[in-house]
């Protein structure tokens, strides 16, 4: 009798744990909808903005961009003057980012990279001329993490030292 008691005991013990593995697969988080003991109404649902002692909010999102700024679709001229300038912040995923732009940008001609290279060639169709100015493309041209002042200072510069005065464009 005491075996069977066992057998029944340590089969309740399997259940109970493959009910908690199944549970972590199927509501990973701890803001799981199904473990909430609250009603599910819309008063339940808290603003993530507010703390829970109903003090005012430190942080108030805002947006300062309009939906027709984010919207707005931008034709880039490949074959004209047009230059793209990817300015690497720290700690956002920009490495990630200036990987994929010269690596799966679509565009008529794509970046050139080969193994064992950490820069790309960016050309503009039928010229030795560059689109795309990033550390994954012109290199270190200015520094590491250049902020937005050495950029405004360094990029004319380094792009415009590559071409005749005659041929610089307008800025």
């Amino acid at each position: 009798m005491e075996d069977r008691s066992h057998k029944v005991l340590l089969a309740l013990v399997m259940l109970f744990l493959f009910a908690v593995i199944v549970l972590q697969y199927v509501c990973p988080g701890t803001e799981c909808q199904l473990l909430r003991l609250r009603a599910l109404s819309p008063a339940a649902v808290a603003d993530p903005y507010r703390a829970e002692d109903e003090t005012p909010a430190r942080f108030v999102p805002r947006f300062n961009f309009s939906a027709d700024d984010l919207l707005r679709r931008v034709d880039f001229n490949i074959k004209g003057d047009d230059l793209i300038v990817f300015l690497h912040i720290q700690k956002t995923g920009g490495t990630t980012f200036g990987r994929h732009l010269v690596r799966n940008i679509q565009l008529e001609q794509p970046c050139e990279c080969r193994a064992g290279q950490k820069k790309c060639t960016c050309h503009r169709p039928g010229k030795r001329e560059t689109w795309l100015f990033s550390r994954f493309s012109t290199g270190w041209s200015c520094g590491l993490h250049a902020d937005w002042t050495e950029l405004t200072n360094c990029v004319p510069s380094v792009v415009d030292s590559k071409k005749e005065v005659r041929l610089r464009p307008s800025r």
